[in-house]
């Protein structure tokens, strides 16, 4: 069977040409040619099937010959909110690790013991999209810029909310029997309420979160959970969290 191809596109459905970074990759590494056949996704739950109907050398022109809509896999908005490790490249691992197992949103959080404060969103956002294309995944995770950690957690939010930490002191659930648990009960017209289904979980710096910015999320509506008994690291508990997620909310 012929391989797929698929390219990223934001503007699919309006657009008839492939942006320049994916046009390049088509052309010169690919070696797309006038009528190839190739599958285009716009991050937003939709594929095309299109047609090359012209290919230079830095130009790569489609029509669209089928709109294809496709179904979330999961229910809900599954959003991970983690502090970035020091070294970069293990977060980079999770974020596209993350992207192919399947979430909706990351989020950088910068805490009492972060041991870094800059992050190129630019970068982990390249990443994420290589990983959409590779997973055929119908929706692109949105990447969020670094926050301070109090900014993040006072922003409303919907569904439940939890902290990942070590605190032997503070009282913790387990995370994925939490999150296994029936959605709360339908509203008066059947339909389930806009929003029960999301989770946000949050995980540490290296360090752990400090024992305040637990209490403090604890006020704000956030349930302490652990992941298990493993001490895992940041970038493990991550993906461990957005796996756990993508399981108790799968379709």
């Amino acid at each position: 069977m012929k391989e797929v191809r698929f390219f990223y596109v934001p503007d699919a459905a309006t657009q008839t040409e492939l942006p320049q970074e994916e046009a390049t990759h088509a052309l010169r590494v690919l070696r797309i040619q006038t009528g190839d056949e190739l599958f285009l996704m716009d991050g937003k739950g939709v594929f095309y099937r299109a047609e090359v109907s012209l290919a230079t050398n830095k130009r790569c022109i489609y029509e669209v010959k089928e709109v294809m809509p496709q179904q979330p896999a999961w229910r809900g908005h599954i959003h991970l909110a983690i502090a970035p490790t020091k070294m970069m490249d293990r977060i980079e691992w999770m974020a596209e690790k993350a992207t192919e197992i399947g979430f909706d949103e990351i989020s950088f959080l910068n805490c009492k013991f972060s041991e870094r404060k800059v992050i190129r969103i630019d970068r982990i956002d390249k990443i994420v999209v290589s990983a959409v294309k590779q997973s055929h995944k119908a929706w692109k995770p949105v990447v969020n810029e670094l926050q301070n950690f109090k900014d993040f957690i006072t922003a409303p939010r919907n569904g439940r909310k939890f902290i990942c930490h070590c605190y032997e002191e503070i009282e913790k659930k387990d995370f994925f029997a939490e999150i296994s648990k029936s959605c709360p009960a339908d509203d008066s017209a059947g339909a389930a309420q806009e929003g029960t289904d999301d989770i946000t979980v949050l995980v540490g710096p290296e360090g752990d979160f400090s024992i305040d910015e637990v209490r403090l999320a604890l006020e704000n509506g956030y349930e302490s959970v652990s992941l298990g008994t493993s001490r895992l690291r940041t970038e493990t508990a991550g993906l461990v969290a957005v796996n756990m997620c993508h399981l108790a909310r799968a379709l």
